[in-house]
């Protein structure tokens, strides 16, 4: 009963998921899928893990400390860490604005072709400001909660009704030792997976559901368990839905493309309908996501940088967050004229993953010697963080060297 119980009150798991099952993950999933089979499912699944181990992490420091992560780098960390972070973030907000409108436009174009790929982008970003801005949490997280359930039900009734005969499961879920020359979009896949740098949102909307103090880790674990669950279920899914009804030789947003217009010929036509709604969903999701939760990150440096100690300093009302929403709504449009909307959603998923060793390894030492005795981690925890900190480390090497 009580186990039900925490399940009816769950929910930021469900906003850090629906925000991190976006348009990097989707889109290399399926390309990694329709290239390679699946091969390297296995990414899916250890991307979603560490994730969880990180995410738990980032919960355990703020649930523990009642500081954010960001007040923790500025506190017990060398003073040009958050300075570093606040350059990376700008950067990185840029590019993903761009990609996110991007992602939104080519699903929305591919359902009502009647606008453009641009204008389609531009019309969600401003929807997702609005939304942002005269919508309360709980409207934002039941938004989200329905979101996920739309791009869930729809990715899993396509699996369900193909037959997956064809693809050898067992080999699958085995790493390819000769996966070496697809260094690149293994990095994708696991660093698409449940997101980079919106894991550090999850403090935030913690702080929404009044999750405060250590008593309500338990609760936020079962909540990431199910988050990631389906993070990890909805990547898989993708991948073996590309590796049987998209060809190898479509790249980019048109595996999305040849995996409805096969979905719709093998099942029925609506499944092609369907399967795009499931898409749209999925980037829509993130974006909303983004849009709520990261002018968080460059209000809390504001405030940290003011001497704020307090957590509600990093305010939705404040001029930083509406100021950085404005960033991320508006300049980014300027990309879109680059004509490379898949190569920017997949460059996206790429650069997000060179965040993991960075916040790997702040965790490692934050849980581990800062924190209350009876709060940091346990040799699970140590262990998965590591192989965060190595594989990520490894694989963001490899593409800068290849």
């Amino acid at each position: 009963m009580k186990l039900l119980k925490n399940l009816t009150l769950i929910g930021p798991g469900f906003v850090v998921a629906a925000t991190g099952l976006g348009a990097g993950d989707l889109v290399a999933a399926a390309v990694s899928g329709a290239s390679l089979g699946g091969q390297i499912i296995w990414a899916v699944v250890f991307g979603a893990l560490i994730k969880l181990a990180l995410n738990e992490g980032l919960a355990r420091w703020q649930l523990s400390t009642g500081r954010s992560i960001l007040q923790g780098w500025q506190q017990h960390l060398p003073r040009w860490v958050n300075g570093y972070f606040m350059i990376y973030l700008l950067l990185w907000g840029f590019l993903v604005g761009a990609a996110l409108m991007a992602a939104c436009g080519l699903a929305a174009n591919a359902l009502f072709p009647q606008l453009s790929i641009n204008s389609w982008a531009v019309l969600h970003s401003l929807l997702a400001v609005l939304l942002v801005l005269f919508g309360r949490y709980s409207v934002f997280e039941s938004a989200m909660k329905v979101l996920i359930l739309l791009m869930f039900i729809t990715v899993m009734a396509a699996l369900a009704s193909l037959d997956l005969s064809g693809i050898n499961l067992q080999q699958s879920l085995l790493i390819d030792t000769g996966m070496q020359s697809h260094g690149n979009m293994v990095l994708a896949v696991i660093g698409g997976v449940g997101g980079s740098v919106t894991l550090l949102c999850y403090g935030y909307w913690m702080r929404e559901k009044a999750w405060h103090s250590s008593a309500a880790l338990p609760l936020a674990r079962i909540d990431l368990i199910v988050a990631y669950t389906i993070t990890a279920l909805f990547g898989v899914g993708i991948m073996l839905l590309a590796a049987k009804a998209a060809p190898a030789t479509i790249q980019g947003n048109q595996v999305l493309v040849a995996m409805a217009d096969e979905l719709g010929r093998t099942l029925s036509p609506a499944f092609r309908e369907v399967f795009l709604l499931g898409v749209w969903a999925a980037v829509f999701s993130s974006m909303l996501g983004v849009w709520q939760g990261v002018p968080y990150l460059f209000a809390d440096i504001m405030a940290t940088r003011n001497k704020s100690k307090q957590l509600a300093a990093a305010d939705q009302n404040s001029w930083a967050y509406r100021s950085f929403l404005g960033y991320l709504a508006l300049p980014p449009m300027l990309l879109l004229l680059l004509g490379k909307p898949v190569w920017l959603v997949m460059l996206y998923a790429v650069i997000g993953a060179f965040f993991m060793p960075f916040l790997a390894l702040t965790l490692l030492y934050l849980n581990n010697c800062i924190i209350a005795k009876t709060q940091r981690f346990g040799i699970g925890s140590n262990i998965l963080i590591a192989l965060a900190l190595i594989v990520f480390g490894f694989l963001s090497l490899q593409s800068l060297f290849n």
